[in-house]
């Protein structure tokens, strides 16, 4: 499964990246705040954290309002 990376500059495009790579990147650094593109469904990012669990490490996501417009959102998962 592909998850999309917040994007870095307005305008610009989401990347993705796949749950292999997120494990790896937080083994390495034993802790990590990743942002997400709200055009990840909800569902996912939740069966990521169940995924991350299954694998011993600790998930927090929360919905990070970044604007007035309600549209203005993205996701943070804080993993430890």
């Amino acid at each position: 499964m592909e998850l999309k990376l917040a994007h870095a500059e307005p305008g610009g495009k989401p990347k993705s990246i796949s749950h292999e790579k997120l494990l790896e990147a937080i083994t390495a650094e034993k802790s990590a705040i990743f942002y997400f593109d709200k055009s990840n469904a909800h569902k996912d990012l939740m069966e990521y954290v169940k995924f991350l669990e299954n694998n011993g490490l600790r998930a927090y996501l929360k919905e990070v309002k970044y604007g007035l417009d309600q549209e203005d959102y993205l996701y943070q998962m804080h993993i430890f």
